[in-house]
């Protein structure tokens, strides 16, 4: 069958999370179908390009879907939105083999306008004949009145989930293997190498938790001080969308080497076996674990992020989730076994071989 893979995606952002999983779809693209064209639908197409072109030979960057569920913001109620970006998506991914939406954490009450996606997916993809997917999708906390999200995930090929509600309110098998996208890319090339990295790193956020921002770093603070820590690394996710909490805790904390964004995605995670993070962001928590680090999680916000990081300790990286305020000991092991990565690496491409083949 002719036609391109078109990867939905929040690409663009930019967010750690959502890059990564963009290039772990694209590379996985680049070794089965290099010859295939892929159409990036994200966010903010030069965004995205500018951190992801050249792993696909054949990408490129657009956001047709995203824009028709950005047109209807402030439309309260997701089936009007869903109505409305069907009817123009309709035809428009004519010449699509699949049509893939890619993982993260924006399919849910928080966003509810982006419920339009899966609409214009299924009418996209039932008027000209592709095989449509959603991988590692977290659907909690639910669109109100979710039914509708419910519905038309039971008209997609492959429905895959990376959390326990979530299954649960998807209909996923109770057997499944659940696991975000980037399970199925983890390696060296996640992980900076060659260089020493801080013996305690860090990673705060302002997006979505509740509370100030100064509150967060104060915490933060408090328990660098009861675990005696003098040097810090500090890790930077969304540097727009951060901004302020990241100048407050270079502010406060011990600070001796901050890691932007683009040098991450460039270099690697600075992350290794034996060392110790206090995160409140998700992917942090997944890469730094699967490299052998041990750590502390705080729940920012219970209902999105307790889910989020319940899934990453349930499925085996050992840290432990804190409520705020909560002062813990220095965790002294945690981590992903080996055996577990492959089983969670394993699961993934299963999924991927349904949806390409």
């Amino acid at each position: 069958m002719s036609g391109a893979h078109h990867l939905v995606c929040a690409a663009g952002i930019p967010n750690y999370g959502d890059e990564l999983i963009a290039a772990t779809w694209l590379r996985y693209l680049a070794e089965r179908a290099p010859d295939t064209d892929v159409v990036v639908d994200c966010l903010y197409p030069e965004n995205a390009a500018a951190r992801l072109t050249g792993i696909h030979p054949r990408a490129r960057f657009t956001n047709v879907l995203w824009q028709l569920c950005l047109s209807q913001w402030g439309e309260d109620d997701p089936a009007v939105v869903c109505a409305r970006v069907a009817e123009k998506a309709a035809g428009g991914l004519d010449g699509a083999r699949v049509i893939h939406l890619a993982g993260g954490g924006f399919l849910n009450g928080l966003w509810p306008v982006f419920s339009g996606l899966l609409a214009g997916i299924v009418a996209g993809g039932e008027s000209g004949g592709a095989r449509i997917a959603a991988t590692g999708q977290g659907l909690w906390p639910p669109v109100e009145g979710g039914g509708l999200v419910r519905s038309l995930l039971d008209r997609f090929d492959v429905v895959d989930v990376r959390d326990a509600p979530s299954a649960s309110y998807a209909g996923v098998a109770e057997d499944a293997v659940l696991a975000d996208d980037v399970f199925l890319g983890f390696g060296a090339r996640l992980l900076r190498v060659g260089e020493e990295v801080p013996e305690v790193m860090v990673s705060v956020q302002s997006l979505t938790a509740e509370g100030a921002a100064g509150e967060t770093v104060r915490w933060v603070a408090e328990v660098l001080r009861v675990w005696g820590v003098r040097e810090v690394g500090l890790l930077e996710c969304s540097p727009d969308i951060d901004r302020e909490v990241l100048a407050l805790a270079e502010e406060s904390l011990p600070v001796v080497r901050r890691y932007s964004l683009d040098d991450v995605l460039a270099r690697g995670l600075p992350a290794r076996a034996g060392q110790c993070w206090i995160s409140t962001r998700f992917h942090p928590h997944l890469v730094a674990a699967a490299a052998g680090a041990v750590g502390v999680a705080l729940d920012v916000r219970p209902d999105y992020y307790g889910t989020k990081h319940r899934s990453l300790i349930d499925g085996g990286s050992g840290w432990r989730l804190l409520e705020r305020g909560e002062i813990p000991e220095r965790p002294v092991g945690g981590g992903y076994e080996a055996g577990r990565l492959r089983e969670l690496r394993d699961a993934k491409a299963a999924v991927a071989g349904r949806i390409y083949g």
